[in-house]
């Protein structure tokens, strides 16, 4: 079994979050927020992000709302994923993701509490949102789930 990095995104109207992994690590770490307008990514951000990275799959969140169906956000970020692999040609996994948002907010609000001075922006939210994204990924992975 090879190692591959995977990268994965937190898609918002605004703002994409975006996480990095690598499978042989297993552990998923913030890497950028790349901005959007009106929904469209900016598409050279993206491209920059998969040149330097050069990923071998893709993830995005999927978000549900709490009672299992879709959410406003599932047409959006369906058209995202066609985009990534139309623009991309890479393989591109969805994962089920409710309230991600808010346990990043919530974990940054503990370092936060832990010592740290800063006021916590929006843009960490999204990454941090992108990596809780790709460590539900690397558990379906861990557990094959997840055929590479």
């Amino acid at each position: 079994m090879s190692h591959i990095t995977v990268l994965g995104f937190d898609y918002g109207k605004a703002r994409i979050g975006v996480a990095i992994t690598n499978t042989l690590t297993g552990i998923a770490t913030p890497q950028s927020t790349i901005q959007a307008h009106d929904g469209t990514p900016d598409w050279n951000a993206v491209t920059r992000c998969l040149q330097e990275w050069q990923p071998k799959r893709l993830v995005v969140g999927m978000p549900r709302k709490l009672d299992g169906s879709d959410s406003a956000m599932q047409e959006p970020i369906l058209r995202f994923i066609r985009q990534l692999e139309g623009r991309y040609h890479l393989p591109v996994d969805v994962v089920s993701e409710q309230l991600s948002s808010l346990e990043a907010e919530q974990r940054l609000k503990q370092t936060r509490q832990a010592g740290r001075k800063r006021k916590v922006r929006k843009e960490e939210i999204d990454q941090i949102a992108a990596t809780i994204i790709l460590e539900s990924w690397i558990q379906e992975y861990s557990h094959g789930q997840q055929k590479l």
